[in-house]
This record gives structure tokens, C-alpha cells and sequence, in this order.
């Protein structure tokens, strides 16, 4: 898999050594486990893709790619380990698992999470092209509380259809469209609880599972994210293919 581009102060590249590995899972460990390395054995399958500000020299986000050619390799991903993802393995087209996205604790930029989308776009179009996007997306925190709104949103709009909902596999999960009434939803409060990546999955068509998983190790709640990538907006996809020029 060959990917690489700058745009503005930042620079999208992949992993070239074990260095590069290296500072990822510090990255990861600092915004995951507030420090130390995260790390795991399917990192030495994964593409690991770098996010750097040339103007300081620094990393300031990650993420991994996993690349699955059919249903039948579902089973090797990350996913696969907190759900079952045996309605999905008939579709057509390919997966690529996005994995371990994280930003350094002190920067907020939107331009950071336009750079990913745009490098996906470019790998799911690219050689070994894959028509599905899928993941876990986090909350961070384990008391679904604290995310009610952005729950119920979930549970009231962008629901995958029954026929391609995984299967409960972890042993904590919460069935959370039960637990909360479409309409005691706060709209203001579910954008702000909602997770940027996911959010931008959400704008673009992308379908979340029927319940979330608690997730002790990270401290995370998540719930499995699959995007079609046909379904995206013909506007956003032109735009982030000529982001990734």
C-alpha cells in the first residue's frame, strides 16, 4: 500500500520503519492509557498510518488499516473480537478496518480528521480497493450516562438494518436502544457528546450496531461503525479525492 501527501502544515504518510511503529503506540498509549505504549498483535498486520505537523516535527495523530479482502476474513479483525460479524460476511466488495484513531490530547483541529477521511477515500479507491469501511467507534468513558444523547441519537437514526446487524460476542454490552426514549433526546447535547469520527462516519452514510460494548481494557464504550462506501455524498467524496492530490 503505497500513501503520502501534504496538505497546510500537515503531512499523511505510512509507517517505515519501527520507529514510526514505535511513536505511534506512544501516541496511542498517551491518548488511550495515559501513557506508556498501546500496543497488540494485530498492529504487525496493519498498515499504521502518521499524521505530523511539519512546522513542529511532531506527531499529532494515527490510525491503523486493516485490509480484508472478503467476509470470509472478517474473522481476523479487530472487530471480530467484541462482535459477531457473520451477517456481514456474504456482502461483496471488501472491508477495510480503521482502527485506533487518536489525536494528541493538546490539539484540536478539524483539518486533522478532513486529512484521514481524504487518505481513506484514496485507499478504499486505490489497488486492492475495498467497498466497506468498518470499525469501533469510541466513547471515552465506560458510564453510557454520560453519552444518553448521542445514544438515543444513534439508536433513532443510523441503526444498520437487522440483516446486517453483528451479533453479541463481548461479555459487557448494552442494548441501548432500549434504554432510551427516541423522544427525550437533547439534539445539542448529542452533537456535542458524539465523537468527531464518528460523527463525520454518520454524515457520510455510515450505519452503527445495535448495541455498544464496554470495553474494561480502554475504558472506552463503542459501537461497531460500517460505512458503504458508495453511499457517500458525491460532494464530500469529490472533495477529499481533491484533498488527497
Amino acid at each position: 500500500m503505497e500513501l503520502g501527501f501534504e496538505k497546510g502544515r500537515y503531512r499523511l504518510r505510512l509507517s517505515r520503519s519501527p520507529e514510526d511503529v514505535a511513536a505511534v503506540q506512544a501516541l496511542r498509549g498517551a491518548c488511550f492509557r495515559g501513557g506508556g505504549l498501546d500496543a497488540d498483535a494485530l498492529d504487525s498486520q496493519c498498515h499504521h498510518a502518521l499524521i505530523e505537523d511539519i512546522t513542529g516535527d511532531r506527531l499529532v495523530a494515527c490510525f491503523r488499516l486493516l485490509h480484508l479482502p472478503s467476509g470470509a476474513d472478517l474473522g481476523h479483525s479487530y472487530s471480530a473480537g467484541f462482535y459477531d460479524l457473520g451477517p456481514l460476511a456474504a456482502l461483496e466488495g471488501g472491508f477495510v478496518e480503521l482502527g485506533r484513531f487518536c489525536v494528541a490530547p493538546d490539539v484540536i483541529d478539524p483539518d486533522i480528521l478532513r486529512l484521514a477521511w481524504a487518505a481513506l477515500v484514496k485507499i478504499v479507491e486505490g489497488a486492492g480497493a475495498a467497498r466497506y469501511l468498518i470499525g469501533c467507534s469510541s466513547f471515552q468513558g465506560t458510564d453510557w450516562a454520560r453519552f444518553r444523547d448521542a445514544l438515543g441519537a444513534l439508536a433513532a437514526r443510523h441503526l444498520a438494518p437487522p440483516e446486517l446487524q453483528p451479533g453479541r460476542r463481548a461479555p459487557e454490552w448494552l442494548d441501548y436502544p432500549a434504554q432510551i426514549a427516541p423522544d427525550s433526546i437533547d439534539p445539542r447535547e448529542s452533537l456535542r457528546q458524539m465523537p468527531p469520527l464518528l460523527r463525520s462516519y454518520l454524515t457520510m452514510g455510515g450505519m452503527v450496531s445495535d448495541h455498544a460494548v464496554i470495553d474494561r481494557d480502554l475504558g472506552t464504550l463503542h459501537v461497531f461503525t460500517m460505512l458503504d462506501t458508495t453511499r457517500i455524498p458525491p460532494a464530500r467524496l469529490q472533495a477529499l479525492r481533491a484533498l488527497a492530490q
